[in-house]
């Protein structure tokens, strides 16, 4: 067992152990143990059970993300201030006091990458049972916590034709006639997992950003990777055995949703999503919630009495009396 095999063991026992229990489950109720909507299911409850840990992570990663952006004019002061200096000491003093202006917004760049960070070990470990499945059925062996009835189960299990442990470009590794299923399951799959992403991404960058931060240089490295993730899986998609298309298509889509709920109910002050979020509760007659003083009627006619009540206080006070000029003698 190698260095990589020694970090994953673990993880593909977790996966597997949490894929065992929603199949034994689902088969309790009734569903065919063999059957690919049985397994499949069991993979999207895996991602239901590893989403819903990761919910603290996400509520981490969305004050970091709001502390990048409250920061980016301090950012902007800071690139402003050691422009042109290319020295040693210069850069030096730079990084230092980007630094502390992390420490003080409490962020950090890398604390927005922390959801897909932590999911990646559980995302290697699905590729790698997922993989080894048809060879493990072979030889008569187990994965993870996965029997070796599971593991032909699993084998023998499909949706639409298509073998749930094939992939685009290896095919079938059981030898079964199911290239075509296979071949269209598995595009479909890769353009919804890498579309799923990209609408993800861009409703944050349209909907949650303040102009403060479309403006800086943060903003041009989200514009890049908005384009370059989705590509990098898209591409890797044609790798991916159709169980984790799944995974990663499901666990897409709770993130779209997740970032929607956010979006709309907890957006960023001064984004246009704010300033929604403020129309709707105006409408409404309810208070702001972003900053603000709420305006009624009630509070309008009280100022307008207050300011009349002033301007005839003013009216009444006494005019001052002009000095008349002394007549010279």
């Amino acid at each position: 067992m190698d260095f990589f095999e020694t970090i994953m063991f673990p993880f593909k026992w977790l996966v597997s152990i949490i894929m065992v229990g929603f199949h034994e489950g689902l088969s309790f109720i009734g569903l065919p143990a063999a059957n690919g909507w049985t397994w499949t299911l069991s993979i999207i409850g895996l991602v239901l059970v590893i989403r819903a840990a990761l919910i603290p992570v996400f509520v981490k990663q969305i004050k970091a993300q709001r502390g990048m952006q409250l920061l980016q004019p301090d950012l902007k002061k800071l690139q402003t201030k050691y422009k042109g200096k290319t020295d040693q000491l210069s850069r030096q003093a730079m990084a230092q006091e980007q630094m502390a202006l992390y420490k003080k917004h409490g962020t950090n760049p890398f604390s927005a990458c922390l959801p897909m960070l932590i999911q990646m070990p559980f995302f290697f470990a699905l590729f790698q049972v997922l993989s080894g499945i048809s060879t493990n059925a072979k030889q008569g062996q187990g994965v993870g916590a996965m029997s070796h009835e599971q593991v032909v189960q699993f084998d023998s299990s499909s949706i639409f034709g298509a073998p749930l442990s094939a992939s685009l470009l290896h095919g079938d590794p059981s030898g079964g006639n199911s290239a075509v299923a296979v071949w269209v399951l598995s595009i479909i799959m890769i353009i919804a997992m890498t579309a799923s992403q990209f609408i993800t991404q861009k409703q944050i960058m349209a909907k949650n950003m303040s102009e403060e931060a479309m403006a800086s240089p943060f903003m041009r490295q989200q514009k890049m990777m908005l384009y370059i993730l989705p590509l990098v899986f898209g591409i890797g998609g044609i790798n991916f055995p159709i169980g984790v298309l799944i995974y990663w298509t499901t666990t897409n889509l709770w993130t779209m949703g997740q970032q929607f709920f956010v979006i709309r109910r907890m957006p960023t002050p001064g984004s246009p999503a704010a300033k929604a979020l403020e129309e709707r509760r105006a409408a409404k007659g309810l208070p702001p919630l972003l900053g603000g003083k709420k305006t009624t009627a009630a509070d309008a006619a009280a100022e307008a009495e207050a300011a009349a009540a002033a301007a005839a206080e003013i009216r009444a006070q006494r005019v001052q009396p002009q000095r008349k000029n002394r007549k010279k003698k």
